[in-house]
């Protein structure tokens, strides 16, 4: 309470007692304090940065507040993906309230109590206090608003309390990290020859012709790669491979499907719910009380564009009537219709044959309108339009022979609705519509409509009984019974045809999916060794039968990578692409030295597969050239040779190159080099930040052990 007791010392009394509401959601987020004690202080580490480790109490406390400003900001309890959000925020929270604390310490860096009044009521007010206590009509800030809340602020509730509080035990560390990072950022600096370098590279640009032969132009097979020479690679390109932990595992999941039992038996409740609803006396109250929460009722008038397709195929509906059950998407539903009346906006329903024309002139408008009219004529002589709008329609609707399905005025382009909803009954029409899609041949299947109505739907979703979800764990454990390493583990799933294996290379320990298996962080914990009795989960382990929503699953270990750089064999697609590229372009360059003359006549001596190509408009400070793609080598060659001379064979991105700069333009204008330094500056000052933080928590030595925990 140092800050307060300053304040209070500095000031005099204002009048009124402020409630500011917004501060507590300003000042809440995202800070690190309070001294929550959920749990008893014990020697369970989560991790160590800097040297220091972190127990489990301080780190619950962490996110313990992290979890009550979410709750403040949300107005809700966070579920379990927000929960691992708010765990990887507590914890870069703690990196840097540690982390940064020693490099305070180290640079002499500190905050004292006049710079925390100062912050609060002085002429440097924290942007949080200045918004909160900041008057919403005059846009003024009022300092005496701040005075007079924290002369009341023991009057107020626990949790404003609370708030404040944390608040301002992080001011320091907020205010020290402000100068630690300007102290950084400040010093950054461009010089004159740096902008006129920068300037020159922007925009010096070439006209150039280069050969190129690519590397697929030798087979894969043709060059064989040894594991020796992928080592040497990686050992010689260690800075491009580094890695964090990771884990891989296979595993199986085993799905929790409704049986043709379960579907009965959802059927025979949905058949007695049908004939209580015929006599229900309140219909809504019914759907209300008997469908699945998922399926919520709504009292809303719907035209038949927005109906469920069974319930269509009913039209026209009987107020009053019950339709159904109808089985569709693992739902039974019954519907009553409670009510109609005609609506806004008419509905039809049609089916069209689009013939797109092949360009703007009035030749292929021609083209197009005399093959519609040909469609047209032969469907008026008996040809079946389904099968002619699969056969020639241009449009997303061939695979469903031409059906655009029901919809409401207001969907469509101006002259198709205009033909549709035109039409005064079912049936073709006479001649083609012209769009600026093309020209449509169109069957109004069901003509236009004002009617809606008002129903109640019943739905119950298809879902697995005990009996059907016991079944499956049964199996699950029957698997795992036989499988006790990887080979039995493989072997058992291979013997099981309905059963296939799946692999999740390279698992970070925050992770929370398993490839498309969402809410998974039990099965990396287990990867990453959080087993009871704290056994450490080993190659070839098999893990629990885990639960993972309407599947059951179970994996093997099969590789742990250290943090630091890849092994080979996490690597090897990769690496061998790489190493077969070098081995290729070796190949194509000694078949290419010692040709002269053009880039034609060598292109011609090499043979088919050497390309001459030319490339307008190539920055020297972009690296691209147009056509090939990223080609930094490619580009700093051509800017190397002077104009109509030629470089020797080189290995580019893509392919072995040959570059001839034709002709080579420099800035003519002369430079604005200050602009271009603040232009510079403001650049590499935005970046400092991020790299300063990312630096700082690189030389700290992290160990993050959360895993054992969460």
């Amino acid at each position: 309470m140092a800050l307060i007791n300053t304040i209070r010392e500095k000031s005099s009394w204002a009048v009124g007692i402020v409630a500011i509401g917004l501060l507590l959601f300003i000042v809440g987020g995202d800070l690190i304090g309070g001294n929550n004690r959920l749990f008893n202080r014990n020697d369970n580490s989560v991790g160590e940065i800097a040297g220091e480790k972190v127990d489990y109490e301080q780190f619950q406390a962490a996110l313990e507040q992290a979890k009550q400003n979410f709750i403040q900001q949300q107005g809700r309890q966070p579920d379990e993906a927000t929960m691992g959000y708010l765990r990887d925020q507590a914890w870069n929270q703690t990196i840097y309230r540690i982390a940064f604390q020693k490099e305070f310490e180290k640079l002499g860096i500190t905050v004292s109590d006049d710079e925390l009044t100062d912050m609060v009521q002085g002429k440097n007010i924290h942007p949080s206090i200045r918004q909160a206590f900041t008057d919403q009509q005059t846009g003024q800030f009022d300092r005496t608003k701040v005075i007079e809340y924290l002369r009341n602020l023991e009057k107020l509730p626990p949790q404003s309390q609370d708030a404040w509080r944390n608040f301002e035990a992080n001011l320091p560390a907020e205010r020290m990290g402000n100068k630690y990072n300007n102290l950084l950022k400040l010093s950054t600096y461009v010089t004159t020859a740096e902008a006129k370098l920068y300037n020159e590279n922007q925009n010096t640009r070439a006209s150039i012709r280069y050969l190129f032969v690519p590397y697929f132009s030798i087979s894969d097979s043709a060059v064989k790669v040894t594991d020796a020479q992928l080592q040497a690679y990686l050992d010689k390109n260690k800075a491009r491979y580094k890695v964090e932990d990771g884990r891989t595992i296979e595993y199986v999941t085993i799905p929790v499907t409704a049986s043709v039992e379960d579907s009965t038996a959802v059927r025979k409740s949905v058949d007695e719910l049908a004939a209580q609803f015929r006599t229900a006396p309140n219909d809504s109250l019914f759907a209300k009380l008997n469908t699945d929460p998922e399926h919520p009722y709504s009292s809303a008038y719907v035209s038949p564009a927005d109906m469920p397709e069974k319930l269509r195929q009913q039209l026209p509906l009987t107020v009053g009537q019950v339709y159904g059950p109808y089985a569709e998407n693992g739902l039974y539903s019954i519907f009553k219709v409670t009510g109609q009346k005609a609506g806004a906006q008419p509905a039809a329903r049609a089916s069209h044959i689009l013939i797109k024309t092949e360009g703007t002139t009035p030749e292929a408008k021609a083209a197009a309108l005399a093959k519609a009219k040909d469609l047209l004529a032969k469907i008026k002589g008996g040809a079946d339009f389904a099968a002619m709008a699969r056969q020639f329609g241009t449009d997303g609707t061939t695979a469903t022979g031409g059906d655009l399905g029901w919809f409401t005025q207001g969907r469509m382009v101006p002259e198709f609705e205009k033909a549709v909803f035109g039409a005064t009954s079912a049936g073709l029409l006479p001649n083609p519509v012209e769009t600026s899609f093309g020209y449509h041949i169109i069957k109004v299947t069901a003509p236009k409509t004002n009617q809606t109505y008002q129903i109640a739907a019943v739905q119950k979703s298809i879902v697995p009984s005990e009996a059907t979800r016991e079944a499956a764990y049964a199996r699950a454990q029957e698997l795992k019974g036989k499988a006790t390493d990887l080979a039995s583990f493989r072997a058992a799933v291979a013997a099981d045809k309905t059963l296939q294996k799946q692999e999740a290379k390279g698992l970070g320990a925050s992770d929370r999916a398993v490839n498309n298996i969402q809410n998974a962080r039990e099965v990396v914990r287990w990867a990453y060794g959080a087993n009871p009795g704290g056994k450490k989960t080993e190659i070839g382990d098999i893990s629990e039968v885990y639960e993972l929503g309407d599947q059951y699953v179970i994996a093997v270990l099969t590789e742990e990578r250290a943090k630091g750089t890849a092994t080979v064999a996490s690597l090897k697609p990769e690496l061998t692409a790489a190493v077969r590229n070098e081995e290729k372009a070796k190949q194509i360059i000694a078949k290419l030295n010692g040709k002269k003359g053009t880039l034609e006549q060598i292109a011609a001596a090499y043979g088919p597969t050497a390309q001459v190509k030319t490339a307008d408009n190539v920055v020297l400070g972009t690296g691209v050239i147009q056509g090939l793609g990223g080609e930094p080598l490619a580009v700093g060659k051509a800017f190397g040779v002077k104009p109509g001379q030629q470089s020797a064979p080189f290995q580019g991105e893509q392919g072995v190159l040959i570059v001839e700069p034709v002709k080579v333009e420099k800035p003519t204008a002369p430079a604005d080099v200050k602009q271009i330094r603040q232009q510079l500056t403001a650049q590499r000052t935005a970046r400092a930040d991020g790299a300063i933080y990312e630096a700082v928590k690189a030389n700290a030595n992290i160990k993050d052990e959360r895993t054992k925990f969460f």
